[in-house]
């Protein structure tokens, strides 16, 4: 099989990376296409052939918004970030939903899409799940009843393949993913931090503030020590905030 290095360091250039043609895409299935696009990295030789160099995680830029600067909120949104086997390369983030280009720096996409400075409405609070793409590749299913409505429509159309099942014969757990409260966020990033990155079915909780800072710049220095890549994906919500406790808005 061809594969294609973004990193070469022949006298050539390095190869341009592919468009969003390039993978599939069906709108309002973004945990679908991340889970798609991992296998895709993967199998074309742009990422790790075991999954391990990528990381997978209201938004600007995107493609769905109907304002000028691209603004959106999303109960959820699932993209993946691809750490450089070269330390002087900046890390990739590809969102196939995004209007800024594709695959764009991480520093690029966290300061236009994210925006952890942005403060949302107080009932919401912006989290980030960070899962470990080879646990998330054998371990998520769905069988798209969220995209259902309660007479049994579609409310958006369904892909025209098959629905995703995890490998232990499970049909549906996208609401495991989804399912955000601020008791389960990370405190500080440390060791055991990296430790459930890798090997924790659902990963890690953080919260939005110290995901571009903190968080996740510190989990891929340190994972690269321990396990010099990974893989990961992440769920982005906005948790309600009611007098009963949080819950994800959905």
């Amino acid at each position: 099989m061809a594969t294609l290095d973004l990193e070469a360091t022949s006298s050539s250039s390095p190869a341009a990376p592919p468009g969003v043609s390039h993978f599939h895409h069906t709108p309002c299935y973004c945990e679908e296409n991340v889970y798609l696009l991992c296998k895709k990295l993967s199998e074309d030789g742009i990422a790790k052939s075991d999954g391990s160099d990528l990381y997978v995680i209201p938004l600007w830029h995107q493609k769905a918004s109907p304002r000028a600067d691209g603004v959106i909120l999303w109960d959820y949104h699932v993209i993946c970030v691809q750490k450089r086997k070269d330390s002087n390369l900046p890390h990739l983030v590809w969102d196939l939903d995004s209007s800024l280009p594709f695959p764009s720096p991480l520093a690029t996409y966290v300061a236009e899409t994210i925006r952890p400075s942005f403060q949302v409405f107080s009932e919401f609070q912006r989290f980030f799940r960070i899962v470990h793409a080879p646990i998330f590749l054998r371990s998520f299913a769905s069988d798209r009843r969220h995209m259902k409505d309660s007479a049994g429509n579609w409310i958006s159309p369904p892909p025209s393949y098959e629905v995703i099942v995890a490998e232990d014969g499970t049909a549906h757990n996208l609401n495991e993913y989804m399912e955000m409260s601020s008791a389960n966020v990370v405190k500080s990033v440390g060791l055991d931090t990296i430790d459930a990155v890798l090997t924790q079915k659902l990963g890690v909780l953080l919260r939005v503030t110290a995901l571009p800072s903190r968080g996740m710049q510190r989990i891929m220095l340190q994972h690269e020590n321990m396990a010099k890549t990974a893989y990961t994906l992440s769920y982005i919500g906005e948790e309600e905030v009611t007098d009963s406790g949080p819950i994800i808005s959905i």
